[in-house]
């Protein structure tokens, strides 16, 4: 068995941390990023990025989409907001634009795409469900990404429907995320109903996936043990825990330290 260390700074890194008007993101270590598509001066987190690429390299995405905005720096999203507030007002701010230090752009994790025309939107690019849009709409999830802000679901995300902004979190969490209509709240709150021991079972192209919750506050108590071995994914929830994806049938186990 080998143990994994956790630090209190890896609740904020990973695929699957919560950025959202309760959420702030935490400043940390510089995100390595990639050109959203050759030659672009939009960037992506480097792994959400080389699958975007394998998706749009499948449908031919990029002979009809284009990359409108993927990560911002604290600055450029101040900038667009106070912007926004001063050109479009308060309320469509609000609706369509995240506070700095809030939004989903400054993880890397986070893209806006629109259908390729002569005029794009830069806050609200169009991308209808048909053509090439709606075949990136039916792969998105086999590559990882989410409909971050679908409709019916504003109440709980804080943000009105944004039909362009997509969302890294990997598989398999896309893909039950899109087939349970799930938003990344429901997600994570879902989750802290399945701690280590009781894991969600999902499966990803016929393989069996465990996903369990561990409150970060049991890692003053405990250690996690994991076989050598077996494929363990481990993000932070950017809030209270850390979320556990195993690879095949759940072997992770909390150990309690000695004298504690």
């Amino acid at each position: 068995m080998r143990q994994i260390s956790l630090s209190h700074a890896d609740l904020y890194r990973g695929d699957l941390i919560l950025v959202n008007a309760a959420h702030a993101c935490c400043p940390g270590e510089p995100i390595p990023l990639s050109p959203a598509r050759e030659g672009s001066p939009v960037l992506l987190a480097r792994r959400a990025s080389t699958l975007l690429g394998a998706l749009m390299a499948e449908i031919q995405g990029w002979e009809g989409i284009v990359p409108v905005s993927g990560w911002r720096s604290q600055n450029e999203q101040k900038r667009i907001y106070f912007d926004s507030l001063r050109e479009n007002g308060e309320a469509f701010t609000r609706a369509f634009v995240a506070r700095p230090g809030h939004s989903e752009h400054q993880t890397g994790l986070a893209i806006d795409l629109g259908r390729r025309q002569e005029d794009v939107d830069f806050l609200c690019p169009d991308f209808p469900c048909e053509g090439v849009c709606q075949r990136f709409l039916e792969r998105a999830a086999d590559y990882g990404f989410v409909l971050r802000y679908p409709a019916g679901k504003e109440a709980v995300t804080g943000i009105a429907h944004e039909p362009w902004h997509f969302r890294f979190v990997g598989a398999p969490h896309a893909g039950f995320l899109a087939r349970e209509g799930l938003v990344l709240e429901e997600y994570v709150d879902l989750l802290r109903e399945h701690p280590v021991g009781r894991p969600l079972r999902l499966s990803f192209r016929g393989q069996a996936v465990c996903v369990s919750f561990l409150d970060a506050r049991a890692l003053a108590q405990a250690q996690l043990l994991a076989p050598e071995g077996v494929p363990l994914g481990v993000s932070g929830n950017n809030a209270d825990g850390f979320i556990l994806t195993e690879w095949g049938e759940a072997h992770v186990r909390l150990a309690a330290l000695r004298g504690a």
